[in-house]
This record gives structure tokens, C-alpha cells and sequence, in this order.
């Protein structure tokens, strides 16, 4: 089967048919193309997706990332940023290995075909030639018989007319003679014509066209067999891929496969534990006796069970009504009037000021629920010291003892920050280490350099060190106070903060006792010596003794005479001039301080205030 005896004559439908499949070949090289863009497009909105679920450096996103089923969905990002890639190695090896190759075969492809053609119109071209001749001399011979004849005619015509002289029929036979010669040559040219022709018309049939038509066939199965190629080639490039996509989906089952329900619920567990124990049962208070509260001795400290024992209550020579503030400030800060304040009187005369009692209506909430509202409050303060740091947080200042976090995350934070300075430690020692072998190798080869020229830097290394030494030392003390207030970590759950509940619960019976036994609300050292609690030996009182008191933020001067007779209120005279360290917010009291132990609220109504702007603007966190 052969293009050149099958379609000999076939040479203009072969031309339409080489460029239709060069055609083709273009095509599937556009569609490759095109293939190339979409996978390129789509890794790169995979990588964009990838990115933007990513966490982001120095965020709350970071701190997410430790449970493990955020883990997961982090390290299928990562694997669809890698299956990405893959789609971009398709891309790239289609660019190279079919996009790229096809078209330097087409540009070759063009110019092979270019040549066949070429060749083949020049032996057509040499073919019509040689027919055209053969044309010419077939009209020259069968014009020169014509001629011939005539003239013979036009002899044989003058032989026989009587009229005609001699020569004249001399004349016609000689040029019958020459006419016949004529035709003669004529016809052996053209056979030598014809024989010519038929030789070139042979060999252009059966040898030049078969052999350039043949160059043709070779040519268009090459193009078939390439595209065929190049499609398995697109195939491949696919298959290639596919074990390493596999892979990537099989880490995204396998990220899916190690989330841990438990494992994340411990770690809210860690994350979120405060070290507190829930309050208990509140015990009930008899409000049968109008003027005078009966506080029950186990309304707090049994508050928590008969499997709890009691905080033991001694003589202690120090006045102490809690171990963490002064005298006074629990109150202060405890019971703050929560019934409406009384309206100014109508004269400024001290016997028209109303001091009498409050509507029975109007109850103040009892000293152990003040104190639960306060110790159940958001966040959950372990002392005094640390509700001021708090509040000071929310003007974005942190204390650096982690004060104002629960006991548990407290402690987590001081052993990392503990863990943190002794990788700094270690990273200086190294560098000293080495600074140390450099020095001794130039002062044995004082040619490789000066050994003195380390010194300054060895110093600042050992200053280095000394300063995160005593910032460890600083943290470490701050961590074992945490760890000692913590219960040990025994089989009992629910002695999750033993120490800290008896110190808690003993200060408040103790408070509550000591304004039992004063009538007039006061608090005095003897009374507070009786019911004082035996708390463990440590450096709270101290520590707590030198808390700074509230900053005034203005001053204020009394329009009408007040005798405070409520818990939280202070007693004041007209025209008294006092420092006021809490405006009003609203509920119609404001908190004013006499000198340094003498605070309280007073109706607002009933002083004149003069707030400082600088002050004022300073406490507006408050």
C-alpha cells in the first residue's frame, strides 16, 4: 500500500491533506497549552488558599495550633501546598516534554513538506514540458504531410494540363520532392519526440512521483505516530504525578487519623485551668435580728464539706484580719453600698441630715456573698495585689510575675519563662566557651590574631550571664511561691487548691467575726487577735503590708454632714475637705479616702468634687 501507485494522481487532494494534519498538530499543541495555564492556575489558587489558612506569625492563631485537630488541618494545608506543586510539575513537564518539542517538530514538519511539494511540482512542471513538445513537433509533422500532400496534388495537376511548360512541371516536381522530404523529418522527430516522451511520462508515473509521494506517506506517518506520542507523553506526565499526590492524601488521612478528642480536651484542661476550687454550699444567715447579723463560724471555711478540715483559728499576737491586705481594705473592698444613697437634706443644718436606719426593703447583700461575687469574678484573682495588676492589664501592661493569671496558668508561665532563661544562659555560655578556645588559641599563636581583643566581649558574656542568672533566680522564687500555694497532686481531685481556700475562707469568718463584735462596724486589733486564724509562716503579711493604696484622683469638699453607719461608708462633717479615689458610677456613691486607713463611700449628693483631669484620664480603665 503505497501513496505513489494508489494516488499517483492524487497530488493536489495529498497537499490539502499533509496541511490539514499539520493543522491538527497545532491544535493539540494549543490544547496542551492550554492544559499547562489551567494547571498553573489552579496550583497557584491552591498555594493561595494554602496561605491564607495558614497561621499567622505572633496571633492568637499560633496558640490554636496546638490541639490536635487544628495539627491536622495544618498539615493538610501543607499538603495541598505540596499537591500544588505537583500540578506545577505537570505544567512544567508538558511545557518541556510536548508543548516545546511539538513545535520545533512542526517548524520542521513544514519545511519537510515544503521540499516534497516542491519536488513534486518540478517533475509535473518537467512532464507538461516534455508533453508540450511532443504537441509541437506531432503539429509540425502532421503539418508538413499536409503540405507534402498539396504539393504533390499541384504536380501531378501541372503534368497533366498540356498548357503548362516543361519547367513549370519540373518546378512543381521538385518542390513535391522537397515537401515530401520535409514530412519525412518531421515524422522522425516526433517519434524521437514521442519515444521521449513516453520514456520521461514512465518515469515520472512510475519512479519520480511514486518515490516523492512515497517521502510524503513517511512524512504524514511520522506526524501520526509523533501525536500519538505525545499523548501518551500527557498521559505519562499525569501518571507520574499520581504517586506523590497518593502520598499527599495519604498524610491528609493520616493528620485526619491522629486527632485526638481526648487529647484536646486535656489540653483546654491545661490551657484554662485556673487552680480554684468551685465555691460551695452558702450556709444560711438569720435576718431576724433587725440590728445586729449573725454570721455563722462555718458559713465559708464548711462551706466545702465534712470531708474538709476546718482552718484552725489561734491567738496570734498580730492584728491581722487577712493575710493579704491591711486592715480595713477587705471591707472597703468587699462591701461597697449597694442600696440606693440617701437624698441631700433639705437644710444644711446637721439635725436635718437623715442618719437614720434604711427601709427593710432595701437589705445589703451579706458578706459571703460579696465575697463569692468577688472570688467567682471574670478573671479570678488570687489576691489583692494581683486585682490591681489586672486592672492595670486592661491598659495593656502585664506584670512580670504573671500575677494577674490564675495559679495553675501562672505556674505555666513562670516555668516556661524559667525554661526560656535557661536557653539564653546556655547560648551565652556557648558563645563564652568559644570566645574562651579563640582566646587561648591566639595567645599560643599571637600571629592568628590579639587575645586581648576578646576580653571586652567575654565581660559583657559574664554580665550576660550574671543578669538572666538573677532573672532566673527572680523567677524561680516567684514559681516555688505559685508551687507552694498549689496542692500537691494527689489522688484527691477536688484539693485542687486546698491552701488557698483555707487562707481565703479563715480571713473571711475572721472579718465576719470582728464586725460581729464591734457595734459600730469598726475593727479593732484586740477583737481581730481573738478570731485571727493559724495560717502557715510566710511572707504574705509583709509582702502585703507595703500594698500602695488607690491613687486620688481628686479632692472633694463635704456640703452636708454624714454618718456613715452602713458597711463601706465613711462618717463625714460639713465643710470637711477628703481625697476622692473613686467617682461615682452611677449607683449614686463615691468612694473618698480621710487619710491612709480611713476610706469609704459616701453619697454623692453630699460632697462637692474637684477631680483632677490628668488623674481622671489616668483612671478611666477603672
Amino acid at each position: 500500500m503505497s501513496w505513489g501507485t494508489e494516488l499517483w494522481d492524487q497530488f493536489d487532494n495529498l497537499e490539502k491533506h499533509t496541511q490539514w494534519g499539520i493543522d491538527v498538530l497545532e491544535k493539540y499543541i494549543k490544547f496542551v497549552k492550554e492544559r499547562t495555564e489551567i494547571e498553573l492556575s489552579y496550583a497557584k489558587q491552591l498555594r493561595n488558599l494554602s496561605k491564607k489558612y495558614q497561621p499567622k506569625k505572633n496571633s492568637k492563631e499560633e496558640e490554636e495550633y496546638r490541639y490536635t485537630s487544628t495539627r491536622a488541618f495544618l498539615a493538610t494545608l501543607n499538603e495541598m501546598n505540596d499537591y500544588a506543586g505537583q500540578h506545577e510539575v505537570i505544567s512544567e513537564n508538558m511545557t518541556s516534554l510536548i508543548t516545546g518539542e511539538l513545535t520545533r517538530y512542526v517548524q520542521e514538519l513544514k519545511q519537510e513538506r515544503k521540499s516534497h511539494f516542491h519536488d513534486g511540482r518540478k517533475a509535473q512542471q518537467h512532464i507538461e514540458t516534455c508533453w508540450k513538445q511532443l504537441e509541437a513537433s506531432k503539429r509540425r509533422f502532421e503539418r508538413d504531410c499536409k503540405e507534402a500532400d498539396r504539393a504533390q496534388q499541384y504536380f501531378e495537376k501541372m503534368d497533366a494540363d498540356i498548357n503548362v511548360t516543361k519547367a513549370d512541371v519540373e518546378k512543381a516536381r521538385q518542390q513535391a520532392q522537397l515537401r515530401h522530404q520535409m514530412a519525412e523529418d518531421s515524422k522522425a522527430e516526433y517519434s524521437s519526440t514521442l519515444q521521449k516522451f513516453n520514456s520521461e511520462q514512465h518515469d515520472h508515473y512510475y519512479t519520480h512521483i511514486p518515490n516523492i509521494f512515497q517521502k510524503i506517506q513517511e512524512m504524514e506517518e511520522r506526524r501520526i505516530v509523533r501525536i500519538g506520542e505525545s499523548m501518551k507523553t500527557f498521559a505519562e506526565v499525569d501518571r507520574q504525578v499520581i504517586p506523590i499526590i497518593g502520598k499527599c492524601l495519604d498524610e491528609i488521612t493520616k493528620a485526619a487519623e491522629s486527632i485526638d478528642h481526648k487529647n484536646d480536651s486535656q489540653l483546654v484542661i491545661e490551657a484554662f485551668k485556673s487552680g480554684f476550687e468551685p465555691p460551695g454550699d452558702i450556709d444560711f444567715e438569720d435576718f431576724t435580728q433587725p440590728m445586729k447579723r449573725t454570721v455563722s463560724e462555718s458559713s465559708l471555711s464548711n462551706s466545702r464539706g465534712d470531708g474538709k478540715s476546718e482552718p484552725k483559728f489561734g491567738g496570734k499576737s498580730k492584728g491581722k484580719l487577712w493575710p493579704f491586705i491591711k486592715k480595713n481594705k477587705l471591707m472597703s473592698l468587699l462591701t461597697s453600698p449597694h442600696q440606693p444613697p440617701p437624698p441631700p437634706p433639705a437644710s444644711a443644718s446637721p439635725s436635718a441630715v437623715p442618719n437614720g436606719p434604711q427601709s427593710p426593703k432595701q437589705q445589703k447583700e451579706p458578706l459571703s456573698h460579696r465575697f463569692n461575687e468577688f472570688m467567682t469574678s471574670k478573671p479570678k484573682i488570687h489576691c489583692f495585689r494581683s486585682l490591681k495588676r489586672g486592672l492595670s492589664l486592661k491598659l495593656g501592661a502585664g506584670p512580670e510575675d504573671f500575677s494577674n493569671l490564675p495559679p495553675e496558668q501562672r505556674r505555666k508561665k513562670l516555668q516556661q519563662k524559667v525554661d526560656e532563661l535557661n536557653k539564653d544562659i546556655q547560648k551565652e555560655m556557648d558563645q563564652r566557651d568559644a570566645l574562651t578556645k579563640m582566646k587561648d588559641v591566639y595567645i599560643k599563636n599571637p600571629q592568628m590574631g590579639d587575645a586581648a581583643s576578646v576580653d571586652h566581649r567575654l565581660a559583657e558574656l559574664g554580665q550576660n550571664i550574671e543578669k538572666l542568672r538573677l532573672e532566673v533566680q527572680k523567677f524561680e522564687g516567684w514559681l516555688a511561691e505559685v508551687e507552694g500555694r498549689l496542692p500537691l497532686r494527689t489522688d484527691q481531685a477536688r484539693r485542687q487548691s486546698g491552701l488557698y481556700e483555707a487562707q481565703n475562707t479563715a480571713a473571711v469568718n475572721s472579718c465576719a467575726q470582728d464586725r460581729e463584735s464591734s457595734p459600730d462596724g469598726s475593727y479593732t486589733e484586740e477583737q481581730s487577735q481573738e478570731t485571727e486564724m493559724k495560717v502557715p509562716a510566710t511572707d504574705f503579711d509583709d509582702e502585703f503590708d507595703d500594698e500602695e493604696p488607690l491613687p486620688t484622683i481628686g479632692t472633694c469638699k463635704a456640703l452636708y454632714t454624714f454618718e456613715g453607719q452602713n458597711e463601706g461608708t465613711i462618717s463625714v462633717a460639713e465643710g470637711e475637705m477628703l481625697y476622692v479615689i473613686e467617682e461615682d458610677k452611677g449607683d449614686g456613691w463615691t468612694r473618698i479616702r480621710r487619710n491612709e486607713d480611713e476610706e469609704g463611700y459616701v453619697p454623692t449628693s453630699y460632697v462637692e468634687v474637684y477631680l483632677d483631669k490628668n488623674a481622671k484620664g489616668a483612671m478611666t480603665y477603672i
